[in-house]
């Protein structure tokens, strides 16, 4: 399939452009998101079953490195793990016993084997059931039939992508239209989980545009970047927004075909519904932002370097962190708004295109869903 997002050189050319008109990309129209979608319990089961029936990121193939490692975290309230096989390949399964259901294996880690233990039951890291103590004592057990339950799995540009309940979720094409992110030479260096009090699509909105830099972090990355200016584009049901540095002036002398993205810009991308890729200028992180309730929230980031310089990744990570707590803050205070019952829908400007793009393809599925 042919290249959807433009390259570096196109990106940082209508950078400069709005630089320099002081404008930035702008949506076909105002979309207006009914409060109710952030509140109602009904609305948040739609959710849930959306994100379950859509191939979606679930983690690095970087934290899967080796046979035997794993991964286990909870995706739409579903437990999971993910294991790479002594084939090589990423399989990734419901996490639970077949025996009494207790969950194999919690965080990340490396084994030979799954072994549940509660009873001992064993399971190959192809989910096989290869070991039951005092066997005897389950006539008829049939182990052919009493594997892991496993999910659909598929490992593609640096990353592992799950599908809870179908094979092939209707716009499954949408894994074509990602970039690849991460070759060999990236690795994970940390994993960051912090539970919000508001609701998952908050989060997402405030991921998705560059109106509230000024205002919001004021002090962190305003002074490092511009209000309000970004380069929008769609692959799919899937949104990249790129957010220009100061620093960018420095491109403006190079010919087009050296102009380079890095350094000059994070590009955030988000990967419908729930998961974001951004590029920083010596890490990427891909985040999860998990529902835990219609008002609480987890997210979970995995920040992933090919940086030589440790200092300097780890003073640009803090950075970040920094920065995502001003917009945990604003994220509370949204969701506190909503109980004055002022709203009754949530304006997305025409610079807000991220977002409409966001709400319209979550409604199109869950639309799907329940036609």
């Amino acid at each position: 399939m042919g290249q959807v997002l433009a390259d570096d050189a196109t990106v940082i050319a209508r950078l400069f452009e709005h630089i320099d008109r002081r404008t930035t990309d702008l949506s076909e129209e105002v979309w207006r998101e009914p409060v109710e979608h952030y509140v109602s319990p009904q609305r948040f089961d739609a959710e849930l079953r959306v994100m379950r029936q859509t191939l979606t990121p679930f983690c690095p193939s970087a934290a899967l490195k080796e046979p035997g490692s794993y991964l286990a975290r909870d995706a739409a309230l579903t437990p999971i793990v993910a294991v790479r096989g002594n084939d090589g390949k990423v399989r990734a399964f419901r996490n639970a016993c077949r025996h009494r259901g207790v969950q194999l294996v919690e965080g990340q880690g490396c084994k030979k084997v799954l072994t549940c233990r509660y009873h001992a039951w064993t399971y190959g890291l192809d989910g096989q059931l290869r070991g039951v103590p005092h066997e005897y004592g389950f006539p008829g057990l049939d182990r052919s039939r009493t594997g892991l339950v496993p999910v659909h799995a598929v490992e593609k540009h640096g990353l592992v992508f799950v599908n809870q309940d179908l094979a092939c979720d209707a716009a499954g094409q949408d894994i074509e239209l990602v970039p690849d992110y991460f070759d060999e030479s990236w690795r994970l260096h940390s994993t960051r989980e912090q539970e919000f009090d508001f609701n998952w699509k908050i989060f997402v909105d405030g991921l998705l545009e560059g109106y509230h830099i000024r205002s919001t972090h004021a002090d962190t990355f305003y002074p490092r970047q511009y209000d309000n200016i970004n380069v929008c584009e769609h692959f799919g049901r899937n949104t990249r927004v790129s957010y220009p540095y100061r620093s960018i002036e420095k491109q403006r002398g190079r010919p087009a075909d050296e102009r380079r993205a890095v350094g000059a810009l994070t590009q955030l991308n988000h990967l419908f519904p729930n998961v974001s890729v951004a590029t920083f200028p010596t890490h990427m992180t891909m985040a999860v932002i998990e529902p835990l309730s219609v008002d609480r929230s987890r997210l979970i980031t995995y920040f992933l370097t090919n940086h030589e310089n440790e200092d300097a990744f780890v003073k640009a990570r803090d950075f970040v962190i920094e920065g995502t707590a001003e917009d945990r803050e604003m994220g509370s205070a949204t969701q506190k708004g909503l109980a004055s019952r002022a709203n009754d829908v949530f304006i997305f400007g025409l610079f807000e295109g991220g977002s409409r793009h966001f709400h319209r393809n979550l409604a199109s599925a869950i639309g799907q869903l329940e036609g």
